[in-house]
């Protein structure tokens, strides 16, 4: 298979990853490749966007944000 050929795989700027135990439980965010902080909730990565002067439109947009573990409504243990 051919670069040209494989599936594309979008590198978003905004990487939340997999829920972490903590009370209450937390998620790792990263933008750019560089963690930034913690989000409890989908209200935290906005925010965390927007200090980074990124204006999210979409959070179910892969091309915009991608969710490890989970999606934009994933913040418990499971």
């Amino acid at each position: 298979m051919t670069e040209s050929a494989s599936p594309y795989m979008p590198h978003p700027r905004i990487m939340v990853l997999g829920v972490q135990p903590g009370t209450p439980p937390f998620r790792i965010v990263e933008i750019d490749g560089q963690v930034v902080g913690e989000a409890r909730a989908a209200t935290d990565v906005l925010t965390a966007a927007a200090a980074f002067g990124i204006t999210v439109h979409d959070m179910d947009d892969p091309d915009v944000v991608r969710w490890v573990g989970g999606d934009k409504y994933t913040w418990t243990l499971h």
